[in-house]
């Protein structure tokens, strides 16, 4: 019990020394929510949206006189889950990243016979944009298709003929289920905000985490511990006790903010989402004490906490899905720390499979973590 009272006399120190640091205050609260907020922001529109409140914009050049077939490839897109904006200038009408073009008289040239293009524009490259064109196209083929049935009776369609297709009962129906694991790739804040939460928590218990180890024993405050009766074992203990409490409060903050501010989802295995995220917290606490047992200066620990960090982030799919690139990265990233958590974390939340589905990406995790602890016990020194 003794052990256990200093341990933890010792961690609430070194935790509200921690929190004093403007450095850590900044990397731990502030970075994270301008993190969430821009790349979400960015990746969000890569792929299609299937949020219903969050349709995907696409701006229309459409003339005057473009008639009424114009608002029905409208409707049609709608039903696609676009929003279908018309921006005045070419400027406004160029930023968009999908952008339709409607030629001038169009209604009256369908009708008459006459061949009129719609052109299709869309930024980027990659399947999203192929499935964009998909989508474009439905909407477009499907107001042939009415046009068509219209016509069959040899008159000028109008407006109403569509309305009564709209409202007719339709024969053939088609029912979509599940045919195995939901392996939709995850886009903005689904993998901005798992993403960013894994790799910061490293960044900060590799920085200010092991940097405060380093000085501490340079300027003998840990020989100072050394003459008191607190047993080494409590030493190491309370050390690893502050930067697992640092890196569970930065993980409790970012995912209130993740689902307060950014609507973010943890899916229905939450609890196992805890555990893991909580073996994180234990792995990097581990890690952060080795690191700062083997390094001999600021300057060096800073360097390699900031490399460590964003290269296992970049390889484990923490700045982008891990599911875009080759085989060969996906086969990487099962090999890397980062790669354990954010591979279990979106089995979890991305592919909404059960907890027991993230139990091996638990074990290892939680195994390297007290591989880890152990060695920064056996290698803790006070000079």
């Amino acid at each position: 019990m003794t052990m256990l009272r200093s341990a933890l006399f010792i961690a609430r120190k070194d935790v509200a020394n921690m929190l004093k640091q403007k450095e850590t205050l900044l990397w731990t609260f502030l970075m994270p929510i301008l993190f969430f907020f821009f790349i979400g922001q960015v990746t969000g529109g890569f792929g299609p949206s299937t949020d219903p409140d969050r349709p995907d914009p696409i701006a229309l050049r459409a003339p005057d006189d473009g008639g009424f077939l114009v608002e029905e490839i409208v409707r049609r897109l709608e039903d696609e889950n676009y929003r279908v904006d018309r921006p005045e200038t070419d400027e406004e009408f160029g930023s968009y990243a999908r952008r339709l073009t409607i030629p001038e008289g169009f209604t009256d040239a369908v009708l008459a016979g006459t061949q009129s293009t719609i052109t299709f524009a869309r930024s980027g490259e990659g399947t999203r944009v192929s499935l964009d064109r998909v989508r474009v196209n439905r909407a477009v083929y499907t107001v042939l298709a009415d046009l068509a049935v219209a016509s069959s009776t040899g008159s000028r369609p109008t407006p109403e003929d569509f309305a009564k297709l709209a409202a007719m009962p339709r024969a053939l129906t088609l029912e979509i289920e599940p045919a195995g694991e939901r392996k939709v790739i995850p886009t903005g804040y689904e993998q901005t905000i798992p993403g960013t939460m894994v790799m910061f928590t490293m960044l900060v218990l590799l920085t200010s985490g092991s940097i405060l180890l380093v000085i501490e024993r340079q300027q003998g405050l840990l020989r100072r511990l050394a003459s008191t009766p607190i047993s080494r074992g409590a030493v190491t203990l309370g050390k690893w006790g502050a930067r697992m409490a640092l890196g569970l409060i930065q993980i409790g903050f970012a995912m209130l903010v993740g689902t307060l501010l950014f609507g973010m989802d943890w899916g229905s295995a939450l609890p196992m989402v805890l555990l893991l995220l909580f073996s994180w917290a234990a792995f990097n606490a581990s890690l952060g004490i080795v690191l700062g047992n083997l390094a001999r200066s600021e300057a060096q620990m800073a360097g390699i906490g900031v490399m460590t960090s964003m290269v296992l982030g970049a390889l484990g799919g923490c700045w982008w899905p891990i599911e875009i690139t080759p085989a060969w990265m996906q086969q990487l990233q099962l090999a890397l720390p980062t790669g354990w958590i954010m591979d279990g974390l979106h089995t979890l939340v991305s592919f909404g499979q059960g907890s027991s589905a993230a139990l091996p990406h638990l074990l290892a995790t939680s195994l390297g973590a007290v591989v880890l602890g152990w060695i920064g016990a056996r290698t803790f020194r006070y000079q």
